[in-house]
């Protein structure tokens, strides 16, 4: 089982070191780590921590994090993917955790809970638990598969759209469609990093994209919107749980 790590990194020379240490401190060690360098202006590559692991592709244009990760995608050797935000950390056991439960349940998509720091590290006193099974229809409610915690059979995998939509979601989504549920590990292997100014800390601009996703996955005007209404409900309680408990 060999796992390609995808990483899109933009202007990441802050955090970039630190999250592609994470991966380098990895139990289990058959993984390649691909890095596509969305145009960065700062330091980021320089920044990037050495291992013959690491491979790093630049884009020509600066395009998006999903531009970037579909480019990582296609240069990509192993059987399985992941993904890992460049400001985001792995658990040193995330990896191996995962094999050996996709290994126990025999699973093609498995995701695992999620801690949260905020931009200097500080984590915050709040977890976002993992369903054993996450069905479709509880994706539908709210997504709990944080993008980074995610390891997934690579013939399953879509191309994330680009354009202004949770690109992520869009694709659990469409992937949960047909396989019908992913499995969970309840626990928090993902240290999630919550940046002020992100396009998911706009709640507005979060709804646009959430909407679009829901589209992306088939469903018509008002019952997309209808979900996203929900969908939004759950976000706001989400986000106020984690900053009333730092």
């Amino acid at each position: 089982m060999k796992i390609s790590i995808i990483m899109a990194a933009y202007n990441a020379e802050k955090t970039i070191a630190e999250s592609v240490n994470s991966v380098i401190s990895q139990t289990f060690e058959d993984w390649e780590l691909i890095i596509a360098d969305d145009k960065s202006s700062d330091n980021t590559i320089a920044a990037i921590p050495q291992d013959y692991r690491i491979r790093i592709i630049k884009s020509e244009t600066n395009s998006g994090a999903a531009a970037a990760r579909n480019l990582a995608v296609a240069a990509a050797t192993g059987d399985w993917l992941a993904f890992l935000d460049s400001d985001d950390l792995w658990h040193p056991q995330k990896l191996q955790k995962q094999a050996e439960h996709i290994k126990k349940t025999n699973a093609k998509i498995c995701y695992t809970a999620t801690a949260y720091i905020n931009e200097t590290g500080e984590p915050y006193n709040y977890t976002l638990a993992a369903n054993p099974i996450l069905t479709y229809k509880e994706l539908l409610k709210r997504n709990l598969m944080s993008c980074s915690s995610v390891v997934l059979k690579k013939d399953l995998f879509v191309p994330f759209p680009v354009g202004y939509i949770h690109e992520d979601y869009a694709i659990w989504l469409k992937i949960l469609q047909k396989e019908k549920q992913a499995q969970g590990i309840n626990e928090p292997l993902l240290i999630y990093r919550m940046v002020k100014g992100s396009k998911s800390d706009n709640r507005f601009s979060s709804a646009i994209m959430t909407y679009n996703a829901y589209k992306y996955a088939n469903y018509n005007k008002p019952i997309a919107l209808l979900l996203t209404i929900r969908y939004a409900i759950h976000s706001i309680k989400k986000r106020l749980k984690i900053k009333l408990n730092i």
